[in-house]
């Protein structure tokens, strides 16, 4: 399209520009004609009175003089009344041509080599008939015809130029909406469901891409919603089924009893199956968008009262710090209970019974630091189980719970470090920004770097190794 955009322009202003150029250059070859024409014309005149005057010769070459063209000028008398013919300058003219202006009474030209002649008859007192002949140069005839030539030559190349460099902007700015289009289509049938197409353009590609926008907002959405309860409400019944497992600890010794712990294992490795399954097709999708978000506060006085039961039954010490006071964070309500779930069920999951445990949230001016720590063996690899879908290695470990947490910290901004804690086992570390968030973009991005602050001065100075 873009080229053939050019292609017209320049043949539209190709024909325009010879249209009117070549009739123009013309016209300027005749007025210049006329003028040296117009100029031979009064020369002549100034001559015609002293002709109708007097026909003396010396009187004759002073006011040839004076008309300033003695050398491009001519006159020639006719013989009669005892005189004879009497020419004045040098003739160019064929004396038939100045016979013919006697003969006729009229002006003429006629060409002679170098130029051309102006043969004008004039009356004298006698009723004879002179003619002056004034030369004209070709060099006359010409002066100025090539420069204004050249000037419309330069002006209708200028003007192809201008148009074919208009027409080709005018081409890139439909052309290129055009390809992003088809190159954002490309990428969201290849599966890269962040491609968005820039709303720019001239009307009807501006609606096109606004379209496509909308119609790949809503492909996440339902891409999100699906595999999202695929994978991450999974998970989320591993809270109630290791409250099931460690229940049944207190059924006792029977075939009852045997049966419910078998089938509590059978549906613990069903759901693990779902959720690897789900986990392995799992697209990135978009951030929540601004104004989404909870109070931290309240849901870790929520899921810890969850938890408390669980871990009186067991003999567990636990505490909660830093949650008696209201702590605004950019994040679902959802998004940070399922987080917190799959770190306690950690606990749970991975430590003996009695093993204590602790959250603490810190608030700070850009930051807001939750912490899960326990009193257990610890991780002795903590990069391995940060490492998507690989987990700790134990039965039962699916490896998202951890990729939930930090999904979840990477979408504000901040991120999740693993560590030793203050009780001795393992500390995670949910750094969460608030000063705005970082969009989705298809991969695993790095974590933003933030500026240093009173939480990175506190944490960073002993708690990780």
């Amino acid at each position: 399209m873009r080229w053939a955009l050019v292609k017209v322009s320049l043949a539209v202003t190709t024909m325009v520009v010879v249209a009117f150029a070549v009739p123009l250059g013309l016209v300027i070859r005749e007025l210049a004609r006329d003028r040296a024409f117009s100029n031979a014309e009064r020369e002549a005149a100034a001559v015609a009175p002293a002709l109708s005057i007097t026909t003396d010769r010396d009187q004759l070459e002073r006011v040839v003089a004076s008309a300033g063209s003695d050398a491009g000028m001519a006159v020639h008398l006719p013989a009669g009344d005892g005189q004879e013919a009497l020419e004045l300058g040098r003739r160019r003219a064929a004396e038939a041509d100045i016979a013919a202006v006697r003969k006729l009474g009229r002006a003429s030209t006629t060409g002679v080599t170098g130029g051309s002649t102006l043969l004008q008859p004039v009356a004298l007192s006698t009723g004879k008939i002179a003619v002056v002949e004034v030369y004209v140069p070709e060099s006359e005839v010409t002066n100025g015809v090539g420069t204004a030539w050249a000037v419309l030559a330069a002006v209708g190349v200028a003007l192809i130029l201008g148009s074919v460099a208009v027409a080709d902007r005018l081409g890139v700015r439909m052309v290129r909406p055009a390809q992003r289009l088809v190159e954002g289509a490309h990428d969201l049938g290849e599966g890269r469901l962040g491609a968005r197409v820039p709303e720019e353009g001239p009307t009807e590609l501006r609606l096109a891409a606004v379209a496509f926008n909308s119609m790949a907002d809503q492909v996440v959405q339902l891409l999100a919603n699906e595999r999202e309860l695929a994978a991450d409400l999974s998970h989320r019944l591993r809270t109630p089924l290791t409250v099931l497992r460690l229940n049944t600890a207190s059924l006792g010794e029977g075939p009852a009893a045997d049966q419910t712990r078998t089938a509590v294992e059978q549906l613990e490795r069903e759901v693990d199956t779902i959720i690897r399954t789900a986990r392995e097709a799992k697209p990135q999708t978009a951030a929540a968008g601004p104004g989404a978000g909870c109070d931290a506060a309240e849901v870790v006085r929520e899921r810890m009262a969850f938890w408390s039961a669980l871990a009186e039954d067991e003999g567990r010490k636990w505490r909660v710090a830093g949650a008696d006071r209201p702590v605004r964070i950019p994040v679902a309500r959802a998004d940070l209970a399922a987080a917190l779930d799959a770190l306690l069920g950690n606990v749970f999951r991975h430590t003996a019974e009695g093993t204590a445990f602790a959250v603490d949230v810190h608030n700070g001016e850009d930051a807001v630091i939750v912490l899960v720590s326990d009193a257990g063996p610890g991780i002795p690899d903590p990069e391995a189980a940060m490492a998507r879908g690989r987990g700790s290695g134990s039965d039962g470990s699916t490896g998202l719970g951890l990729d939930i947490v930090r999904r979840l910290a990477e979408s504000t901004g901040g991120d999740v470090r693993i560590g030793s804690s203050v009780l001795g086992g393992t500390e995670v570390r949910i750094w969460i920004q608030l000063d705005g968030r970082a969009p989705a973009t298809g991969g695993h991005r790095q974590p933003r770097r933030r500026r240093p602050g009173r939480l990175a001065a506190v944490y960073h100075r002993s708690r990780f190794r």
